[in-house]
Parts: structure tokens; sequence; C-alpha cells
């Protein structure tokens, strides 16, 4: 199986940088609430200092936005889309130990994290331009269809499992409790980007390990390095 991002986005976002990975033993995973205290604290303070619209990481997912001819404040990339749902309430809906540790991790470098069950992805995904073909399954049971040229997680399939890019997961690979392994991808465009991805890396191998997952290989993607196989 595959991971990669076509021609067309990395011409369009050259700062761009990922970090993938696998992990196995979904099933097996169970809440560490001390964990998901210690990211809630970071949060906290994170959002204490700054809005969300200061925070670099998020800013330039703002500008990224901005290229793809999306409104940011319409269009806003997953992780602050978190953020702005936690400062309201300081909780999220639980959906999943890993899922929900991710959603933390996330919130606390303000950096979006999209995990996949590998089951459902086909040969693999490349963040790619829509075709205008692609089917996308939203999380009401419904069916839509990317607009041509719209940014998509695709698979070979013709499935999308995102739309407009890091702005809406599909239904289709969403972790669930009979999931045994995921695909998890993490992007930013910041100016410290392959650093603080780096620093991700080395929390999600501790957190993931400590919730009972096996993590499985790992790259860090950049215009130089764009394939990750697995």
């Amino acid at each position: 199986m595959y991971f990669t991002h076509a021609d067309d986005v990395w011409a369009a976002h050259p700062d761009l940088r990922a970090l993938v990975c696998t992990a196995d033993g979904l099933t097996l995973a169970t809440t560490d609430q001390a964990r998901l205290t210690e990211l809630a604290e970071r949060i906290d303070r994170r959002q204490s200092d700054m809005s969300e619209a200061d925070m670099p990481e998020i800013a330039a997912w703002r500008e990224a936005f901005s290229r793809m001819g999306l409104k940011p404040t319409q269009y806003r990339c997953a992780s602050e889309a978190l953020l702005r749902r936690y400062r309201k309430d300081k909780k999220l809906p639980s959906f999943h130990p890993v899922v929900d540790y991710l959603n933390h991790v996330s919130m606390a470098h303000a950096i979006p994290i999209a995990v996949f069950d590998t089951e459902h992805i086909g040969a693999g995904i490349s963040v790619r331009p829509a075709t205008g073909t692609e089917s996308y399954a939203t999380f009401q049971g419904g069916t839509e269809t990317p607009e041509p040229g719209e940014i998509v997680f695709g698979d070979p399939e013709g499935h999308a499992h995102s739309r407009r890019w890091t702005f809406r997961q599909s239904a289709r690979s969403a972790i669930s409790q009979n999931s045994e392994s995921a695909l998890i991808v993490v992007e930013a465009h910041h100016a410290s980007a392959a650093e603080d991805l780096a620093e991700m890396e080395s929390e999600l191998r501790t957190g993931l390990t400590a919730l009972g997952a096996t993590v499985g290989s790992t790259a860090l993607l950049s215009q130089n390095n764009r394939l990750f196989e697995f």
C-alpha cells in the first residue's frame, strides 16, 4: 500500500511537510486518561496565549486554503475546527481511544491529523486534485461528488476520503470499534513544520504504544521524499 502527494500539490504548496505512520492492534487500544489530561493542559495554555488565527501552524493552513480559492474562515483545516470547538466547551465527544488521542495531539500542536482504516482505502491514497468523478461518503449516510480540481485524499477505486484537503474526512474510512489497523497522516506548511513533525513522531510512538496499539513504519515526506509504502 502507499501514501503520496501528487505533483500538482507539491507545485502549489512547496512548503508542505507530512508525517505518515501506520498503527496496528487498534481493537486492543484503551483510553489513557492521564495522557489526555496532559495534552488538554497544553491545549489550554496555547489557547490562553493566542487565538487560533494567530497560531503559525493554522495561519499557514489558512494561506494554503486561500491558494486553493477557498475562504479560510468558511473552510477550516481540521485542527482549527477542533480547537474552535474545544474552546467553547473544553471537551470533545469520545469516538475511539485512538481517535480521541489523535484529536488531542492535533489540538496541542495545532496541526491536522487524519487517520484512515486501512481496510477501506484500496491500494493506497494520493492527495491530489479531484477529477470530478470520485464518490465521497458523508457521516449522515449520503454521497457527494467533489468538484473537479478540489484537493482530496483519493484512492485508485474512485473514493474520496476527504473533501477540500483537510476540511472534512469521509465516513468510508473512518476508524470504528472494528478497525484493526490505521494509516495516520499529519500535514503542515509553517516554517518549523519539519522540526515539529519530527517531535510529533516521537509523541505518536509513545502515546499510541501507551494505548495498547503497535506503531509500524513511519516517514517524513517532503519534495525530495514523496512516497510512503507500507
